[in-house]
């Protein structure tokens, strides 16, 4: 059995993933999609630069599909 070894992007991906799911319960919803203060939610704001940046590695760029 091997352990991951998170680096610091993944970490902040963790704690920026709590952070939201805590929000989520405070609301009383199962997804952000489903609240009130989604457009301008800060909080939605910087996990969504969390995953970005975990992706990336904070690399930077856009986002290219």
């Amino acid at each position: 059995m091997s352990e991951q070894v998170l680096d610091e992007w993944q970490i902040a991906l963790v704690q920026k993933k709590g952070e939201l799911q805590a929000c989520q319960q405070e609301q009383q919803v199962s997804s952000c999609l489903q609240c009130e203060r989604l457009l301008g939610c800060e909080l939605r704001d910087v996990y969504v630069k969390a995953v970005y940046d975990s992706m990336n590695k904070g690399a930077g760029g856009g986002f290219e599909f």
